[in-house]
């Protein structure tokens, strides 16, 4: 069967690290997220691209991550780790030079142990309660943690794509409780932490979904397309059913295509009668259950039998996409399947 074609367009992406890096209060330096396989779109093309624009410190998920982060890019970056040092990833830390974000007090211990005089980094809990740090674990270890020269002091926004929760202010004031005697470079803001303004900025931004084309960043540039081939296509009378437990039934006569693509390939179940598919411009509802290889899609409207549809272009972005589904626009871009002929457009230095 015939796959779809993913083009990922680093021009946009580039595009989009540019205008967050201007949006970085004077001296930060702005970073860039690539865990996820850069967030579903390629890590190798991702980095090379933003590497050549000047981008020098970046963040991965897991050691793993960034051992294919550190084959494409080679030595000189910086590649930091979000989960740590965790059990079974010295090695991999030590040879290749990665900077584990520790979150815990094992984790310091672990890291200290195993690879003395090696670079780290320290996350801080500020109520995410989710990695890092709590105040008073941190208070007892700092002055130990300090003394051996950390890279970066971090922690994560929780409601950061929600400018006006109180949460955001009561974090930063955490952050500086903990952070403002370190003398340590220091980073709180994601995407949405840029957006709320250079107090939340510090030395250190780290975007991510921004750079991707995704909410909240209103002004990214689409940085995904992704067109699935029509492999057939059919008249239905009135009444007629279409797909699995006959969810939807003909109005009228209604033309409908099969298209190549389903829940295998990241297109979300929930999107079952609901979203659509784009040709021309012209919206294609998608009718029936998405299948695991398969959607159906009434194209009455064009006219015409295409031979592909477009699920991901300017007329629906991967928030629009993850609005009809139920969920975020990070969902949607990390569930894109390996089926898929990913292609990439641009990337040069202009």
């Amino acid at each position: 069967m015939a796959t779809g074609t993913l083009s990922i367009d680093l021009d946009a992406l580039v595009s989009n690290w540019r205008a967050l890096n201007e949006m970085s209060a004077p001296g930060t330096e702005t970073g860039a997220v690539i865990k996820a396989d850069g967030y579903g779109l390629g890590v190798a093309r991702v980095a090379m691209a933003l590497a050549r624009v000047g981008v020098r410190r970046f963040f991965v998920a897991t050691a793993e991550e960034g051992a294919a982060v550190r084959e494409v890019l080679g030595r000189e970056p910086r590649i930091h780790v979000f989960s740590g040092h965790m059990a079974g990833d010295t090695d991999m830390i030590g040879d290749l030079d990665l900077i584990p974000m520790l979150n815990s007090i094992e984790q310091l211990t672990r890291h200290f142990e195993a690879l003395p005089g090696a670079a780290f980094g320290i996350q801080l809990d500020t109520g995410m309660n989710r990695l890092g740090l709590e105040p008073a674990e941190w208070a007892a270890v700092a002055p130990l943690a300090l003394g051996q020269g950390p890279a970066l002091i971090m922690s994560h926004l929780a409601s950061a794509d929600e400018p006006e929760s109180p949460q955001n202010a009561d974090q930063l004031r955490v952050f500086r409780e903990m952070t403002d005697e370190a003398g340590v470079p220091r980073s709180l803001s994601a995407t949405g932490g840029i957006l709320l303004g250079a107090d939340y900025h510090f030395d250190v931004t780290r975007p991510g979904i921004g750079l991707y084309g995704g909410r909240p960043f209103a002004d990214a540039r689409p940085v995904a397309r992704l067109a699935l081939p029509v492999v057939q296509a059919r008249t239905v009378t009135p009444g007629e059913a279409v797909g699995y437990n006959a969810t939807w039934m003909a109005p009228e006569e209604r033309l409908i295509a099969t298209v190549s693509g389903g829940y295998a390939d990241g297109l979300l179940r929930s999107l079952s009668n609901a979203g659509a598919l784009y040709a021309d411009g012209v919206a294609c509802p998608l009718v029936g259950r998405v299948s695991m290889d398969l959607i159906t899609v009434d194209i009455t409207a064009l006219g015409y039998v295409p031979g592909s549809l477009d699920i991901l272009c300017p007329e629906q972005t991967v928030d629009d996409l993850a609005d009809a589904a139920g969920t975020i626009g990070y969902e949607v871009l990390t569930s894109l399947g390996a089926r898929y002929r990913r292609s990439s457009i641009g990337g040069s230095l202009s």
